[in-house]
C-alpha cells in the first residue's frame, strides 16, 4: 500500500472520534445554590409604640440646640415636641399616671418655662432636657412590654395626632406668626384624609360642618394679611366640633378598658 493510501485510511479511523467528542454533552457546571431566604423581618410595631417613637428625635433636637446655645432652635423643638407629646400623651397617662406626670408635670413644664425667659438659661436647661430624654427612653421600654390597650386608644392617639396641629393654628395667628399658621392649618387639612372617616362614623353633622368650617379657614388664610379675628373664630369652631367626637371615642376607649 502507498504511503498516501496509509495517511488517508489513518485520517478515516479519526473521524468517528472526533465526531464522537463533537456529539458528547458538554459537562455540567456545579449546580448553584438558591439564595438563602431572607430572615424574616421584625414584626410590625404597634402603632402605638411607633407613634411614641416618632416623637423622640424632637427632643434629640432640643437638646442639641441646647448644647449650641441655641435658645431659639432649642424653643422651636421643643414647641415641636409639646405638638406631638399632644397626639400620643394619652397612652402614656392610661399606662403609668406616675410617669405621664413625671414627663408633662416634671421636665416639661420646667423645660417650657424656661424656654419661654427672655434670655434662657441654656446651660441649666441642659441636664433637664438630658434627663427628660433618659426618662423617656424608659416609658417608650415601658410600652414595648406592655400588653396592647384597647384599640380604641389607637383611635383617639390618631384624632390627637391629627388635631395636633390645629392647636398650633391660633396660638401663631396670636404672635403674628402667619406663615406658621398657613403651615400647621396645611398639615392639618393633609391629614384629615386619615381620621375623617372616624369623625363621619360619630356623626355626619360634625364632619360637614368640619369641613365646611376648613375650607373657610383656607380662604381665610389666603391673604397676605389675614382678619386674624375671623380665621381664629373659625379654628375655635373647628377645634369644639372635633373635641366632642374625640371626647366620645376618649369614653369609649375608658369603658373598653375597664376604667
Amino acid at each position: 500500500m502507498k504511503p498516501t493510501s496509509v495517511i488517508v485510511l489513518a485520517l478515516l479511523a479519526t473521524l468517528p472520534l472526533v465526531g464522537s467528542a463533537a456529539q458528547a454533552p458538554a459537562a455540567k457546571a456545579p449546580a448553584t445554590k438558591a439564595p438563602a431566604k431572607a430572615a424574616a423581618g421584625k414584626a410590625t410595631e404597634r402603632f402605638e409604640v411607633s407613634s411614641i417613637k416618632a416623637v423622640r428625635p424632637t427632643l434629640v433636637k432640643t437638646i442639641a440646640a441646647l448644647e449650641k446655645q441655641d435658645a431659639k432652635t432649642a424653643k422651636a423643638a421643643f414647641d415641636d415636641y409639646d405638638s406631638g407629646w399632644n397626639g400620643i400623651e394619652v397612652y402614656v397617662n392610661v399606662r403609668s399616671a406616675e410617669m405621664y406626670a413625671e414627663l408633662e408635670k416634671n421636665y416639661q413644664v420646667r423645660i417650657a418655662d424656661g424656654l419661654k425667659a427672655a434670655s434662657p438659661d441654656t446651660a441649666k436647661l441642659l441636664p433637664d432636657a438630658k434627663a427628660m430624654l433618659a426618662k423617656y427612653d424608659e416609658m417608650i421600654a415601658m410600652v414595648e412590654k406592655g400588653a396592647p390597650l384597647n384599640r380604641l386608644y389607637d383611635d383617639v392617639a390618631r384624632l390627637r395626632i391629627v388635631r395636633a396641629h390645629l392647636r398650633e393654628v391660633n396660638p401663631a395667628l396670636k404672635a403674628g406668626d402667619v406663615a406658621k399658621a398657613r403651615k400647621s392649618f396645611g398639615a392639618f387639612n393633609d391629614q384629615w384624609d386619615n381620621i375623617e372617616n372616624l369623625i363621619k362614623e360619630r356623626s355626619s353633622d360634625a364632619y360637614v360642618a368640619i369641613e365646611s368650617g376648613m375650607i373657610k379657614i383656607e380662604q381665610g388664610l389666603k391673604p397676605k394679611e389675614p382678619d386674624v379675628d375671623a380665621v381664629t373664630t373659625l379654628a375655635n369652631d373647628v377645634m369644639t366640633r372635633y373635641n366632642a367626637i374625640l371626647a366620645m371615642v376618649a369614653a369609649d376607649a375608658k369603658k373598653a378598658q375597664g376604667l
